[in-house]
């Protein structure tokens, strides 16, 4: 056992994107529930507090990450400065994570804007990816978000976004602003 569980976790740790069970599994040569058994000994161990890096799930997979509390210190080991999401990105890919599967003519209505530079920006950053077409004359695009995008905001799946509801619990101010139903507050 402690031999694959070395082996799993230089796994993770060479792998560039999340691993999940299954690919674990066919790459350790071992059973899914050992692998998982592995995993969950990993996680408690890296997870400790006062580490520099952790294990977490995120994007349907397994990944090392650094301790965000380190941010500051990590930076000045960066040569060049992180890319950023402009305010209409990250509202355009905020439109998109929560309406998903939607058209640009859909996100241009709830925007109020032309969003086809923004897109375009966000297709060649691999946060979005084209879903298919929609069956209405047109057959215009449908777009959602990647697994990159779970990856790079270190989201499990979708339902790990934040509820409306907790964005209001987070600044009270907004809670005025957003269209809450009165059975949700």
């Amino acid at each position: 056992m402690t031999e694959l569980k070395a082996l799993v976790e230089a796994f993770l740790f060479v792998s560039g994107s999340p691993l999940s069970i299954d690919k674990l599994a066919e790459l350790a040569e071992a059973d899914k529930v050992v692998i998982r058994s592995v995993i969950s000994d990993l996680m408690e161990q890296y997870n400790a507090s006062g580490r520099g890096v952790h294990l977490q799930e995120v994007a349907g997979g397994f990944q090392f990450r650094t301790n965000p509390d380190l941010a500051p210190g990590l930076r000045r080991l960066q040569k060049e400065r992180p890319a950023k999401i402009s305010p209409a990105a990250l509202e355009t890919l905020a439109i998109i994570a929560y309406r998903q599967p939607v058209t640009r003519a859909e996100i241009e209505y709830l925007r109020g804007v032309d969003s086809g530079g923004v897109m375009k920006t966000l297709l060649e950053r691999n946060l979005l990816r084209i879903l298919g077409k929609k069956d209405v004359p047109g057959r215009p695009l449908l777009y959602g978000t990647s697994r990159f995008f779970l990856e790079v905001f270190g989201l499990k799946d979708l339902n790990d976004l934040p509820t409306l509801k907790e964005f209001a619990a987070l600044d009270p101010d907004l809670a005025e602003a957003l269209p809450l139903e009165p059975n949700d507050q």
